[in-house]
């Protein structure tokens, strides 16, 4: 049986730490700033995007990995007679997951699988923990992906968005959303639906109120959580991250309850001070 080769995509802002002991690999997506086209995490880390967009005013374009870039991320191992599963941003989301299988066809056929996470950020990172921790302890292909497809469904993701400013520049809201927004202090909670973002509900008030009520809206789940991973992501926002990691910590029996910092693809649709919640439910509450 060939060694199966985990590969994600920057957005699933996996660990470090993570990458190097499971040898996960990833493809960048890009921020592109007029011609200028940026590796996520390569060329450009999350600071240094707040930094551009705050000093020139405007947002960069995203955008995929070509075809190509997949193409050449994937040879080395193929070669060398892995074989590949590739877990990608969710396919409602950007033209990576449909890029990655143009660049199949360029494969013996079975030798790499693509799979859409529908999820974003560590909502998708969580399944691709899973499927390399599965790797390692030596499943099979079609197990993973089984456990994989049993598991989507399941993943929750739920983050605050400290501003409207992002969501304006970005042209996903008005200068008057923005406006009322910022005056009264509205902060919108976004959930990860059939592979969409999807605004949840809104939290009026001080930041700390809108953190308060997702650290809630997990914490109502803890019966339902399987005991794996809960992952705090946030976009420049430690001191409030570590503040939830403690919170979950205490309160939930999950084993390990991790820190993410999200990339520039994300950050750049969200903004700075942007945080989340995810982790998974038992098969049990399968929806």
């Amino acid at each position: 049986m060939n060694k199966i080769k985990i590969f994600a995509d920057s957005t699933s802002d996996i660990p470090v730490q993570w990458r190097e002991q499971y040898e996960i690999s990833i493809v960048p997506l890009y921020a592109v700033f007029g011609d200028e086209s940026l590796r996520d995490g390569v060329d450009i880390q999350p600071e240094q995007l707040f930094q551009r967009v705050s000093r020139e005013g405007h947002l960069p374009r995203t955008a995929a990995p070509s075809p190509s870039d997949f193409i050449q991320a994937f040879a080395p191992y193929i070669e060398q007679g892995d074989d590949i599963l590739y877990i990608s941003l969710s396919s409602e989301l950007s033209s990576t997951y449909q890029n990655a299988l143009l660049a199949t066809s360029e494969f013996p056929e079975g030798r790499i699988t693509v799979f859409d996470s529908l999820n974003l950020s560590c909502g998708f990172g969580m399944l691709v923990m899973k499927a390399a921790r599965a790797a390692a302890n030596g499943s099979t292909l079609e197990q993973i992906v089984d456990m994989l497809t049993r598991t989507r469904p399941l993943v929750d993701t739920e983050f605050v968005i400290d501003t409207l400013e992002y969501l304006y520049k970005g042209g996903r809201c008005s200068g008057m959303q923005n406006l009322i927004g910022s005056l009264l202090k509205i902060r919108p909670v976004i959930k990860v639906i059939d592979g969409k973002m999807t605004p949840a509900y809104k939290v009026r008030g001080k930041r700390e109120k809108a953190l308060d009520q997702m650290l809630q809206n997990a914490l109502n789940q803890r019966e339902h959580m399987d005991n794996d991973i809960i992952i705090v992501v946030h976009a420049l926002a430690e001191e409030d991250a570590l503040m939830l990691q403690a919170r979950l910590q205490e309160e939930t029996g999950v084993q390990e309850v991790l820190l993410a910092t999200a990339g520039c693809v994300i950050s750049s649709h969200c903004g700075p001070q942007t945080i989340g919640i995810m982790y998974a439910k038992k098969e049990l509450f399968r929806i």
